[in-house]
C-alpha cells in the first residue's frame, strides 16, 4: 500500500467550527495542523490552549500560503475575501458552508478557483449523512419515478440558543438565516430533484426574538457550545443574553422552480421545540419521507394508491454511522484530504454550493421585498464544465467576466 502524502494544514477562523481541521488530521494520521489565522485575540488564545505552544499563530493570512491546504471556518461574511486570496496564492481550500453570503461573493470564489486552477472544496456535509444518502439511493433506483417535487421543513429547535446570541443574528455577517442554514437544505433539495433553482420567491419575518430585551455586550471567549442549553433556554421568549443586533428573520418560507421543471419548498423556523429536518420527495410513481435523522429513524415509501397510511408501504431504517452530524463530518473531511492528495471526484460540488447561495440570496431579496419571483442566473458554461470535470486544468482558459 502506498503511504499517504503528509499534509500540512491551516485554519482560518478558529471559532466553533475550527476544530474540524484537527479532527480531519487526527483521523487521517498523515496530516497535522501547523498554523492558525484569526484576528480575534480570544480565538488566538483558544488555539494556543488547544494546540499548544508549537502552533504558529499567523499575523497575516499570507503566512498560510506555504501550507498544503487550509480550512476556512471564519464567520460567513469573511469567506469570499479569504478564499479568493488563498486560491490565488495556490493553496487548496476547504470553505465551510455557506460558500459566501451573496451571489457575487460565491461567483468570485469560483472565478478565483477557475482562473488559478487551485482546488476548491465546500463543506456541504449533509450529502454524507446516512439519511440523505438513503433518500438519494431510493430516488436513483427509480422506485418513485421521476422526481417532480421536493419539500423540506427545518425545525431549528435550538434556534434562539444557536443563532441569536452571536454574529449569526446580523444581516451584515450572514445575509439571512434562510441562506446561512438553508444553504445546506437547498443543496439537498437540488441534489434530490436533479436540478438547480432558476425561479425563486419567499416570505418571512422576525417575529419572536426581537421581543427579547436582554442583550449581552460581547461574548468574548464564549462559543455556542458554552451557552447552548435545551432545558434552560426554553420556551424561546425566556432566553437571555441575546446578540446586541438582531435583524435576521426567525421564520422563512421559500418556493423554487428548477431548470428541469421540478419544484421545491424550504421552510425554516427557529422557535420550534424540536430540532430536525424533514424531507419529502414526490415522484411520478410514489413518494418518500424521512422521520428522524439518525439510526433511531426511518425513511418511509408510499408507492401504492391508498388513503392515510401512517407507515407507508415500506419502512427502511436509517443506517448507523459514527461521528458528527450523524457520521457526515468524518466522511466529508476524509474526502477533502483525499481530494487534495489525489484530485478524486467528490460528492460535494462547488457548483452546487454556488447554486444554493444563488437561490437563497435571491430568496432573501424576495422575502425582504414583496415576495416577488426572482430569476436565478446560471454560471457561465466554461466554469460549470471546469468543475463538473473535477477541476481539471484546461490550458485554454477563457475569460468569464
Amino acid at each position: 500500500m502506498t503511504a499517504k502524502r503528509q499534509l500540512s494544514l491551516g485554519v482560518v477562523g478558529y471559532g466553533n467550527r475550527g476544530v474540524i481541521a484537527q479532527r480531519a488530521a487526527a483521523a487521517d494520521r498523515n496530516s497535522s495542523v501547523r498554523a492558525i489565522y484569526d484576528p480575534a485575540s480570544a480565538a488566538r488564545e483558544r488555539a494556543r490552549d488547544f494546540f499548544g505552544p508549537d502552533i504558529h499563530i499567523a499575523e497575516e493570512l499570507e503566512e498560510l500560503s506555504e501550507l498544503d491546504a487550509v480550512f476556512i471556518t471564519s464567520p460567513d461574511d469573511a469567506h469570499m475575501e479569504q478564499a479568493v486570496a488563498l486560491l490565488n496564492a495556490g493553496v487548496p481550500v476547504f470553505v465551510d458552508k455557506p460558500l459566501a453570503i451573496t451571489l457575487a461573493g460565491a461567483d468570485a470564489i469560483l472565478r478565483a478557483a477557475y482562473t488559478s486552477g487551485t482546488k476548491l472544496y465546500v463543506g456541504h456535509n449533509l450529502r454524507h449523512m446516512p439519511v440523505i444518502r438513503l433518500l438519494k439511493q431510493i430516488v436513483d433506483s427509480g422506485r418513485i419515478g421521476e422526481v417532480k417535487a421536493v419539500w423540506c421543513r427545518y425545525f431549528v429547535g435550538d434556534g434562539g440558543d444557536r443563532f441569536f446570541k452571536d454574529w449569526h443574528a446580523e444581516r451584515s455577517k450572514v445575509n439571512s438565516l434562510l441562506l446561512q442554514k438553508g444553504a445546506h437544505d437547498i443543496d439537498i433539495v437540488h441534489w434530490l430533484a436533479g436540478g438547480y433553482t432558476r425561479r425563486v420567491s419567499a416570505m418571512g419575518d422576525l417575529v419572536v426574538y426581537n421581543q427579547i430585551e436582554d442583550r449581552h455586550k460581547g461574548v468574548g471567549k464564549r462559543l455556542v457550545r458554552d451557552w447552548l442549553n435545551r432545558e434552560k433556554n426554553w420556551p424561546p421568549l425566556e432566553n437571555t443574553g441575546m446578540n446586541p443586533v438582531i435583524d435576521v428573520e426567525d421564520i422563512s418560507m421559500m418556493t423554487m422552480q428548477m431548470d428541469n421543471g421540478a419544484f421545491g419548498t424550504y421552510n425554516e423556523c427557529h422557535f420550534t421545540p424540536d430540532y430536525w429536518r424533514n424531507y419529502t420527495v414526490i415522484g411520478t410513481e410514489g413518494r418518500i419521507e424521512n422521520f428522524g435523522l439518525g439510526d433511531d429513524g426511518v425513511v418511509r415509501i408510499w408507492d401504492k394508491r391508498t388513503v392515510f397510511k401512517e407507515r407507508g408501504d415500506e419502512e427502511i431504517p436509517i443506517p448507523t454511522a459514527q461521528g458528527g452530524h450523524y457520521g457526515a463530518d468524518p466522511a466529508l473531511l476524509a474526502e477533502f484530504l483525499q481530494f487534495v492528495r489525489e484530485g478524486i471526484p467528490t460528492e460535494t460540488s462547488p457548483v452546487a454550493a454556488r447554486e444554493a447561495v444563488a437561490a437563497a440570496s435571491l430568496a432573501t431579496e424576495s422575502m425582504r421585498g414583496n415576495g416577488s419571483t426572482y430569476e436565478v442566473p446560471a454560471l457561465p458554461n466554461e466554469v460549470r464544465t471546469y468543475f463538473e470535470k473535477g477541476q481539471i486544468r484546461d490550458t485554454n482558459i477563457n475569460s468569464i467576466d
